[in-house]
C-alpha cells in the first residue's frame, strides 16, 4: 500500500490519485458486473461500476488491487483486455482508458514459505524466492494472465526499516500539529522503540502502525488538546513519549 501510495504522490501529485480496491469483496462470478458496472435490463445499469467509473474519472491514477488472490476467477479475467490493449468496456458499453493508469497487485500467497525459507537462509537471493514462490502462482493463477505481469517479492521489514516508517508516520503526526495548532512537538526514542517492536510482532507488519495511531496515540492526543483548550490554554510545545505502565506520554509546555 505504502508503495502505491508513493507512486501517485510521485507520479500523478497526490493520494487523490490512488485507486484502491479490495478483491477479497469479489469471491462469486456475479461481483464482475460491480466492477464494471450492470449490463441493460440489470439492476444497478447506469451507476458505473466501482473500478471503471473511478478510472473515467481519474484516467491518470495508480490503481491498486489488494487481496488479488482471494478474487474468483472471472473477475481475473477482466484484466486481460486491460494488460493486452488498455482499455475495458464497462456495463454501459462505454470504452474505459486504462493506458495512463499504473496497476498493481498484492497477494499474500506463499508468505509463510518465505519466512520459513529466510529463517532457514536468511542470505537468501531473490532468485531463491522466485523459485520458491512461482509454482505456488502457477498453480493460483493462469498461465497466460501471470505472463501478462511482472512478479515483485517483498521481503519481511526488518527493524531498521520498521523504524524509518515509525518515523514517517510520526513525522506526519508532528505536521499536523503545527500546522493545525502552532505545536512543537518533541518525541522520545521511547515511543519510536515502543512502536517499532509493536510492528516487529508476528502476523502484524508496517500496517500495524496505522491501527496504533488511530486506535491508542491519535484519540488521546485528541482529547488532551480538547482539554487544554477548554481552560484556555494554549501550549506551545509537546512531548510524546511511551511508559510501560501509563502507555502514551504526554507534557505540554506553554513556554
Amino acid at each position: 500500500t505504502e508503495t502505491a501510495l508513493t507512486l501517485a504522490d510521485t507520479l500523478f501529485g497526490g493520494e487523490k490519485s490512488l485507486i484502491t480496491i479490495n478483491l477479497s469483496e469479489y469471491q462469486e462470478p456475479h461481483t464482475v458486473s460491480q466492477l464494471k458496472g450492470s449490463p441493460p435490463g440489470y439492476v444497478g445499469y447506469g451507476q458505473g461500476g466501482v473500478l471503471t467509473e473511478a478510472v473515467r474519472k481519474r484516467p491518470y491514477s495508480v490503481v491498486l488491487l489488494d487481496e488479488v488472490e482471494k478474487a474468483h476467477r472471472d473477475v481475473m479475467n477482466l484484466f486481460y483486455q486491460v494488460f493486452d490493449r488498455g482499455f475495458m468496456r464497462d456495463g454501459e458499453g462505454r470504452v474505459i482508458d486504462f493506458r495512463n493508469t499504473v496497476i498493481l497487485m498484492t497477494a499474500n500467497l506463499g508468505s509463510d514459505h518465505i519466512m520459513q525459507l529466510l529463517e532457514e537462509k536468511p542470505d537468501a537471493t531473490d532468485a531463491d524466492l522466485h523459485e520458491l514462490l512461482y509454482p505456488l502462482l502457477r498453480d493460483h493463477f493462469q498461465p497466460a494472465l501471470m505472463a501478462r505481469f511482472q512478479t515483485v517479492i517483498y521481503r519481511p521489514l526488518g527493524q531498521e526499516a520498521m523504524r524509518t516508517i515509525v518515523e514517517m508516520k510520526l513525522a506526519q503526526v508532528v505536521r499536523r500539529l503545527h500546522q493545525h495548532y502552532g505545536l512543537e512537538t518533541e518525541i522520545n526514542d521511547s515511543l519510536y522503540d515502543q512502536l517499532t517492536a509493536a510492528c516487529l510482532l508476528p502476523d502484524t507488519g508496517a500496517r500495524n502502525i496505522d491501527s496504533l495511531l488511530n486506535q491508542q496515540i491519535l484519540p488521546v492526543l485528541s482529547q488532551q488538546l480538547l482539554a487544554q483548550q477548554a481552560v484556555h490554554h494554549k501550549p506551545a510545545r509537546l512531548r510524546l513519549g511511551w511508559d510501560e505502565e501509563d502507555g502514551i506520554v504526554l507534557e505540554f509546555d506553554e513556554k
